[in-house]
């Protein structure tokens, strides 16, 4: 990689992702790729270029990569799983005719893409605990249709095409810097908030809802890694499962009490992201992504809650 298109630059993962390859790639071009309404700001827009870039528009697309010399394409655009059931056509417009546009400018100009799947691609009838890395995939949610037609269509562009595609399929992502926005997995997110306010949680997943969770330096970590490594070691492409640490919403909750004895929770279930979450895998079985190209997380639940709740004292308080 050397000069790289982020495309939803200014969201949860795609923020930090710029970022973080600002400081790897120093002597290429990271692009921030944006929609209006949704600028780059501070740090994001100071160190380096930024681009309006719409997914569903392919000739903006191609204008962006050809104007750069673009080798690399970060597609980050989509809607979040509980957002998603509420805009199913929209997240079907961004996430797949996106999708399809960003692969025909790839095959044009010799691009590589990396575009992310997730738990949400699995379903109920998918095996819930060590969730294979080949499976059965007949997810229930809009989100989970696209991302399991994203992982086939990235594929088929490979293998039709030549067109060097490669993903991961992230778990709950934690993160201090960007707040969430609309998915099932948020509320690992919202409690250290919380708790670092002083504020009563309200948690709108059941207790005993495990399901896989990473924290956001492992997942930028795993982004980068699939894309810089050999070619000829993966069997696998699309997607690999990548997998960290999980719990259910008492396992955070007795995390964060060791470091805040005063936290407080509540449950009051959110139906919609509940069955979300009860059709997602408890934990997912990453060998596949540790053979092929030496994938190792580096945080588990108690050190990632050391770190969240000092950086975010830092940012509230």
């Amino acid at each position: 990689m050397k000069n790289v298109l982020v495309i939803g630059s200014t969201g949860q993962i795609g923020s930090e992702l710029t970022m973080k390859l600002r400081s790897l790639y120093k002597e290429g071009q990271i692009v921030a790729g944006y929609i209006p309404g949704a600028e780059p700001k501070g740090i994001l827009l100071e160190s380096g270029p930024s681009e309006i870039v719409n997914v569903t528009n392919g000739g903006q697309i191609k204008e962006v990569v050809a104007k750069y010399k673009i080798d690399t394409i970060y597609n980050l655009a989509a809607l979040l799983s509980a957002t998603a059931e509420k805009k199913p056509l929209l997240a079907w417009d961004i996430q797949m005719n996106g999708l399809i546009n960003i692969l025909e400018v790839a095959r044009e100009y010799g691009c590589a893409v990396f575009t992310p799947s997730s738990i949400g691609s699995f379903g109920p009838n998918t095996p819930h605990d060590d969730t294979p890395q080949d499976t059965i995939q007949r997810p229930t949610s809009m989100y989970g249709v696209t991302k399991v037609a994203t992982e086939l269509l990235s594929d088929y562009y490979f293998h039709k095409y030549g067109v060097d595609t490669r993903s991961v399929r992230f778990p709950g992502l934690i993160s201090y810097t960007t707040l969430p926005g609309g998915g099932t997995t948020d509320y690992a997110v919202e409690i250290y908030y919380a708790a670092v306010k002083g504020e009563e949680f309200v948690c709108p997943i059941a207790k005993g809802t495990y399901m896989d969770m990473m924290y956001m330096p492992d997942a930028l970590k795993a982004a980068v890694d699939i894309m810089e490594a050999d070619p000829t070691r993966l069997v696998h492409r699309n997607s690999f499962n990548i997998a960290s640490m999980s719990f259910d919403p008492e396992g955070v909750y007795e995390a964060i009490k060791k470091e805040i004895p005063g936290v407080r929770m509540r449950y009051q279930v959110d139906p919609v992201r509940q069955a979300i979450a009860d059709s997602w895998p408890n934990r997912m079985d990453d060998t596949c992504a540790r053979n092929e190209w030496d994938w190792m997380p580096h945080y588990d639940l108690d050190s990632m809650t050391r770190d969240m709740i000092e950086h975010l004292r830092e940012k509230l308080l």
